[in-house]
């Protein structure tokens, strides 16, 4: 297990799914962490008692981060509260899954808003803080869909791939200053976002996957906690597939 102690975290969409057990995996491996939600006050107050409960450290701290001044408030609240930023993970995301032809321009902004702005706004907030102390990791989650697509995602696909480009142009710009970036990939893994899928078709999805299994929580999150640790210091612009081998 990589330690993180005394690193200063902030994991965006923790109050549920994979945001949450990131946090909760971080705070394991020694980090304090602050937990960011939209609406989720209760989900994000129970990941906080859960880390607290097991000797872990961190806030809540609750921000759109798909705008502006609540995504600079985000990383200006850590780094008052705790003087610096070493880890960001940008996981905030949603989905408003239709045909193109059946898609409204506003579902696929909110989309794109969500999922990439989000990103590009928390980075560029928390690299000038990480500049300054020559020292960060940044670890976007992605998805196997923005390698590969997926039909009736064009918005979800097409924020996804971004997000994969935005973390290798911004890897290239911070390396000098020992900051690295990089993204997680998850193919289908169990979360409330993939609950309503019938039963059927997610059988049928396995097929797609050589593993022959959905991926887990777990599997997202202890790649992601490598990704954030020293031991992948020399790792940057990598995008990490977890995917059971889908996107081969």
């Amino acid at each position: 297990m990589a330690p993180l102690s005394e690193k200063i975290a902030v994991v965006t969409g923790a109050s549920r799914g994979i945001g949450r057990g990131i946090a909760l995996e971080l705070a394991r491996r020694g980090a304090t962490v602050v937990v960011n939600y939209h609406s989720s006050a209760d989900a994000a107050s129970e990941v906080l008692e859960q880390l607290t409960s097991t000797g872990g450290q961190g806030m809540t701290f609750k921000a759109d981060v798909s705008q502006e001044a609540d995504a600079n408030a985000l990383i200006k609240s850590t780094i008052d509260a705790y003087g610096r930023i070493d880890i960001l993970v940008n996981n905030a995301g949603t989905t408003r899954d239709n045909v193109i032809m059946m898609m409204s321009a506003d579902d696929f902004d909110a989309v794109i808003q969500t999922n990439l702005r989000s990103t590009w706004l928390c980075s560029k907030a928390a690299v000038r803080a990480m500049m300054r102390k020559r020292y960060g990791r940044i670890i976007n989650i992605t998805s196997v869909s923005g390698i590969a697509g997926n039909a009736g995602q064009t918005n979800y696909s097409a924020s996804k791939a971004g997000i994969i480009g935005l973390t290798k142009a911004l890897a290239r710009e911070v390396a000098p200053r020992n900051i690295t970036v990089n993204a997680v990939a998850p193919g289908f893994v169990a979360t409330d976002l993939t609950a309503s899928l019938p039963e059927d078709i997610a059988s049928k999805l396995n097929e797609h996957i050589p593993l022959g299994r959905w991926g887990t929580v777990e599997d997202v999150m202890y790649a992601t906690a490598f990704l954030a640790s020293d031991e992948a210091a020399y790792i940057t612009g990598h995008v990490l597939s977890v995917d059971g081998g889908m996107a081969m």
